[in-house]
This record gives C-alpha cells, structure tokens and sequence, in this order.
C-alpha cells in the first residue's frame, strides 16, 4: 500500500497526518508513505524527524472566504498542482489523505486528475476553502469535531500521538510530578499557550503567583520557547511553580496536571479530553471564533471552564480557578466528564477507512454522515477533467 499525505503549514495539520502514519505502519507494516509539504512549513523539521519521506511543492495560500484574492491563486496553483502531481507519479499512489493547509489543494487536484481515491480529514469545526473544495471531489470525508459542517463529513475523531492516547494520567501522576520537581501532595495546575506560548496568559500567570501559593497549589508553567531560555524555579514557601521554556513531554505534563490552563485549538482539545484532562480554556480570537467553538461541547458536557482571552485576569483565577483546583470532587466529576467527550483510537479508526477505501471496500457503515455544508460556494476546477 502507498499512501500519500497532504497537511503542513502548522502542527495542527501536520500531527494528525504523521498520527495516521505512524497507525497505517502499526497495521500495515509494509505501507509506504510519503508526506507533502512546503519548505515554509513545520513539516520540514516534523517529518523528518519523525521518520518519514517528505515531497515538497510549492506552496499555495488560500484565503477562508472568498475574496478577490482567489483571482491570483490559479496561477500560483499550475506549478504546485504540477509538482503535487509528480510526487503523486513518484510514489504511485494508491489513496491521497489530506489534512488542510497549503499542500492540500494541490494535492486534492493532483489526484482527482489521476483518479487517485481521497479523503479529507477537517480537525476545526470551521472547515478552510481548501477541504471545503477537497470535500466537493471526494465522498470520504472525515471530522475531528462532532459539529463540523462540511459536505459528507463523518465525526471520526483526531488522529493523535500514541504517546498521548495511551496515557493512564493517574497511573503516571506521582512519576510525572517528580518528573517536573513537583509535589506529589497538592492540587496541580498545567499552563501552557501552544508551541510559542501565550503571552497574556503568562502574564496573568506570573501576577497571579501569590494566590497559587496561598491556596496551595503548584503550578507547572510552559512560557514558550521565545519567553525563556533556561527552566525557572519559583518556589515560594514550599509551594513550586516551575516556568520552562518547551516540554517535549506533553504526556508528563499532562500526568502531572489536575487542570489545564491553556488556548483551545483543535489538537489541544482533542489531547486533553482523549486524556480525561479538565481544560480552563482561553481561546484565542481569531478568525470566525474557531477556538472558542472547539472548547464549547467540552465546557456544555461539564468538562472545562471557558473564559475569553479580554476576559482572563486575576480576579479570575482567585475566583474561579483556583476554588476548582481546591475542590477535589469537582476536579473528579470535570475529568470524568471531559474524558467521555474523548477519541482514543481515531488514529487506527482513520487508518482503516483508509486502508478500505484504497482496496476499493465501502468505509464503516456505523459512522453517520453529518449534514452536508449549507453554502453553495463555488470551488476550483482544474480544467483537465470531466467531473
């Protein structure tokens, strides 16, 4: 089997993509495959280092909406629909797999013209233009959120990291802490902003260090690569707070953790829920609001709290935040709750419907399709072939 992945641009396409990789070996040893990509993207260091070939093309941003802006894209799109077509040639591919992010549209065209079967994988629950189109070539099409609307999309689930959806958080704890130069004793608040930090959560963080030590409760710290450059102990009266710049570790950082202070991107969600991890979400505002639309089924079925990012002060974390962290039944019935809104196995359920629909099989019956994507906009045609 010789699969092709199509997601780079942000870690957000590039993990579920290397996921499902690392799935497809696990089930089928002898798999090939090859990702896509862009020298721009973070799949030059990503891929890899995680083992696997990576074809580049050149890339091809899209705009979310339709703008005047997609007027230029044909012409910046011949030259990587070309060379999406070559690295296509060169596996001999039996199924494209795309994630979204620059290379996918390409790769979608690419493989629509040599008849390669597809599918789409759409983590947000606001699809971008380029899986709204792929989603427009192909009937498989796969969502890591329940309440994605895109045209026959399938709740699947994000593909993640077996080091993450494998972990036993409370088996790991005491390890964990240790790990980090943490109590085993007291209540334990993870705060992280992503790959490069957050910085008005830092802030909030640092001001709010009194109130953690008072109360009791330790605090592990990831402040982003560009805040730090060397781990800080901050410790006061016996009551760590532990600031470093990166974890390589986020399953050690999880294990140790009773609660999540952090932004609420889709891969974020996907980990702490598959992981039964309470998230005080802060989501970013971006865009159409997709960060706060991913924490919203978490935070309605009773598995994290959600406040604004103008919102995050202080006053806050004494009101709110730290009475959660101190009241061990709450944390308890937070955890179960986000737990229940986890996908362990979307990695291996992904890989399998992939694995079929290159073999030419129908995909699972028992996964319902969702609603098809309401609007009627328009999408690429490459020209070359007939629908």
């Amino acid at each position: 089997m010789r699969v092709a992945l199509a997601g780079g641009g942000t870690a957000g396409h590039i993990e579920p993509a290397l996921s499902l990789a690392d799935a497809l070996r696990r089930l089928e040893p002898s798999t090939e495959i090859l990702c896509l990509g862009t020298e721009r993207g973070l799949e030059t260091r990503l891929v890899p280092m995680r083992g696997y070939e990576l074809g580049l093309i050149p890339a091809v941003p899209l705009p979310r909406k339709l703008t005047p802006k997609l007027l230029t894209v044909p012409g910046k799109l011949a030259g990587a629909l070309s060379a999406a077509g070559d690295q296509l040639d060169r596996l001999q591919a039996d199924i494209l797999v795309g994630f979204g992010g620059y290379v996918a549209t390409p790769g979608y065209l690419a493989a629509r013209r040599r008849r390669i079967p597809t599918v789409v994988h759409e983590a947000n629950p606001l699809p971008g233009l380029a899986n709204r189109l792929g989603a427009r070539l192909t009937p498989h099409v796969y969502t890591g959120h329940p309440h994605a609307q895109i045209r026959n999309g399938r709740f699947i689930g994000i593909p993640l990291r077996r080091q993450i959806s494998t972990l036993d958080r409370l088996a790991m704890g005491d390890k964990a802490r240790a790990f980090f130069g943490l109590r085993h004793d007291l209540p334990t608040l993870l705060i992280f902003g992503g790959s490069q930090g957050a910085q008005r959560l830092n802030e909030t963080a640092f001001a709010s260090r009194p109130y953690f030590r008072d109360r009791g409760v330790q605090v592990l710290h990831v402040v982003g690569p560009k805040n730090a450059d060397e781990p800080q102990d901050l410790t006061e009266d016996g009551i760590p707070y532990v600031a470093v710049p990166y974890v390589d570790r986020m399953d050690m950082a999880y294990a140790a953790a009773d609660v999540a202070m952090c932004r609420s991107g889709a891969m974020t969600c996907a980990e702490l829920t598959a992981v039964g991890l309470p998230g005080a979400f802060v989501p970013l505002a971006i865009g159409n609001g997709e960060q706060a639309k991913n924490a919203e089924p978490i935070v309605n079925a009773g598995g994290g709290l959600m406040v604004h990012n103008s919102d995050i002060s202080v006053e806050w974390i004494a009101g709110e935040l730290i009475p959660l962290l101190t009241d061990t039944d709450r944390v308890v019935t937070m955890s179960e709750a986000a737990a229940r809104m986890g996908r362990r196995d979307a990695d291996e359920a992904l890989a399998r419907e992939v694995l079929a629909i290159a073999r030419g099989d129908n995909p699972t019956p028992e996964i319902p399709i969702q609603d098809d994507d309401a609007d009627d906009e328009a999408f690429y045609d490459d020209g070359k072939d007939a629908r």
